[in-house]
Formats: structure tokens, sequence, C-alpha cells
């Protein structure tokens, strides 16, 4: 949480010293329109990524049962991690280095360096540096991802939408399903997992349309909102 307030103190700083502004330019004031925004986004991308289970549990025989060790705390507890990074990452990816890169070059290549520092960023969190393919994989999966981040904030110049869609599927993939280095959540996997053999097809859709179908539709909800314009900081809140 220091991290955070020391984001948001750096932020502040930098866009009072060059434009005597405040940090409006995130959108962080709650409307009524954000809020319902953040709670589309937010289901939309939990059932993506949720389907990739749903998959696993079909055609994969996969199954997950309610974790016989969970408490509230330990659910709490994952949710508060979640949070903690996710308003981390998107303060430093879609904070106000983007801001000011959408100012000074445009929406498109704001977007674009937003993406490839996002991916690359990932290959330290996720610690696949000097592999040559995890490099590749992690850097396309979180890069894809990342454009649709970067755009939701470029349409709407507010943090509640990329927030949204990051938190939804993150919070799906590690407190509800336990694929996270947090360990077990509320759901986990059976053992021994079984063996099943798959076609192409079918491996290809638990592979990547979770993925891709969290790509699509929220590039697709985003583009249907209207084009905010560029907020200026001084503003005591953006509507």
């Amino acid at each position: 949480m220091t991290g955070i307030l020391i984001q948001l103190l750096i932020s502040w700083l930098i866009i009072w010293l060059f434009e005597k502004g405040n940090l409006s330019f995130l959108g962080f004031f709650p409307t009524k329109k954000r809020l319902i925004g953040f709670a589309l986004f937010f289901t939309a991308t939990a059932l993506c990524c949720s389907s990739d289970f749903f998959m696993r549990m079909l055609f994969a025989k996969q199954e997950w049962e309610l974790n016989p060790k969970l408490t509230a705390n330990l659910v709490l507890t994952g949710i508060w991690w979640n949070i903690k990074s996710v308003l981390f990452e998107e303060l430093i990816f879609r904070g106000i280095i983007f801001y000011v890169l959408i100012k000074k070059l445009g929406h498109t290549k704001a977007i674009i360096i937003s993406a490839i520092a996002f991916g690359i960023y990932h290959w330290f969190s996720h610690e696949v540096l000097g592999d040559p393919v995890q490099m590749a994989i992690t850097f396309v999966v979180t890069g894809a991802m990342g454009l649709v981040y970067a755009y939701s904030y470029a349409k709407t110049f507010s943090l509640y939408y990329p927030i949204a869609i990051h938190l939804g599927w993150n919070l799906t993939s590690s407190v509800i399903f336990s694929k996270s280095i947090l360990g077990n959540q509320l759901f986990t996997q059976v053992q021994p997992v079984p063996e099943v053999q798959v076609g192409y097809f079918i491996y290809f859709c638990i592979a990547f349309m979770p993925l891709l179908s969290a790509i699509l539709v929220n590039y697709f909800m985003a583009r249907r909102l209207k084009q905010q314009p560029i907020p200026h900081p001084r503003s005591p809140h953006n509507q």
C-alpha cells in the first residue's frame, strides 16, 4: 500500500510541477457512469476468464472443489493482494506517464508504447527472463491485455475501466480458481488431474479462447463508449 501512495504522490508532484494540476486526469471521481462501467467490464472479463476452467471441466474432465481449508481471512487476503497489485500496475502503465504520452504522441502511439512496456515488465514479475520461449509467450499474452487496458483508459480517461478488466481477470484466475502464486484460495483442483486427450481444436479453445474473448469483448465494449476529450488536470474532477 505504501508503494501505491508513493505513486500517487509522485504523480501529483509531476502534474503539479508541469501543469499546476491535480490527479483528476486519473478519472477516480466516482460517477454513476463509471461505477456501472466498472461492474460491466469486471463481470464480462470474469466470465471470459472463467470459460477457461469451464472448458477444462467439460472437455478435459478436470474438477474443482471448494477448498477444505478455506477461511474468510484467506479469501480477503487474496482479494486485497490482487487489488494492490492491480492498482500498482495501473498507476505505472496507465497513470501519469501514459497520460503525458497521449498528450505528446497521440492515442495510438501511447497505447502501443504502454502495451510494450507492460509486456516487458512481466518478464521480470513472472521471472521468465532468460527463457526465450516463456519470454515470448509472456510478452504476447500480457502485452495483448495491456493493449486493452490502455485503450479503455484512452477512450474514457478513467482508471475505473482498465482496473475493472485487470481485476476481473486476476481475481477470477487467482482467488476463485487458485491459479497464481497465492496458492489455494476459493476452489482447488481435484487431484490427481486426469489425463485426457483432446483434439487440436479443443486444445486451441481451452488454451487461447478465454484470453481472445476477454480482449475482443472488452475492446468492442470500450469502442462503443463515447470518446472522452483529454482532461484538463486542473479540473476538480472529470465527468
